[in-house]
């Protein structure tokens, strides 16, 4: 499999375990997503919101223009239904984002500021995986409060998807 192939299987991954963890919220009142909970963002809606602000930070480095945010956990979080929206668009661009991709153009180096400061750089199919993996990472952290809410999280295992994607392109 190309690194192009490989990062476009990721990214449909990635907004398909979103989407299954979005639908797996909806149902949760609002109060219980921003009940305060053990974690560097403060509740699980702000973990959400941490994990779709980062999306864009990153979007926004692979089209060389400003992002405009100076904190990883900006003051104003939006509503439930308002940032699974807003994810599902950024998961539509990563997976057009990825697909778009050659060979040559997952190699090439983007020059970045960290919101903490310093300078950075990697290539691009660098930050589409760190992307696809920083929201592996907080699908984990969302989990666990889901469980604390008795709320059961989906099952979004790698091995999952591909089994149902191969299930889909059979039918």
């Amino acid at each position: 499999m190309s690194q192009r192939d490989h990062l476009h299987m990721l990214t449909r991954y990635r907004a398909w375990a979103d989407r299954l963890l979005y639908q797996s919220l909806a149902a949760v009142p609002e109060p219980a997503l921003s009940a305060p909970q053990p974690i560097v963002f403060g509740n699980l809606l702000r973990t959400l919101h941490h994990t779709y602000c980062m999306d864009l930070v990153w979007k926004a480095h692979l089209q060389g223009v400003p992002h405009g945010l100076a904190s990883r956990n900006p003051d104003h979080c939006p509503a439930f239904n308002a940032l699974r929206s807003a994810q599902a668009e950024m998961d539509g661009w990563y997976v057009d984002y990825a697909a778009s991709l050659d060979e040559h153009a997952c190699d090439e180096t983007v020059h970045f500021t960290f919101i903490g400061g310093g300078e950075g750089e990697l290539r691009r199919g660098e930050i589409v995986l760190h992307v696809v993996n920083h929201a592996t990472y907080h699908r984990g952290h969302v989990a666990m409060m889901m469980y604390g809410l008795s709320v059961p999280p989906p099952t979004t295992d790698l091995p999952v998807f591909l089994r149902d994607a191969a299930t889909r392109t059979a039918s």
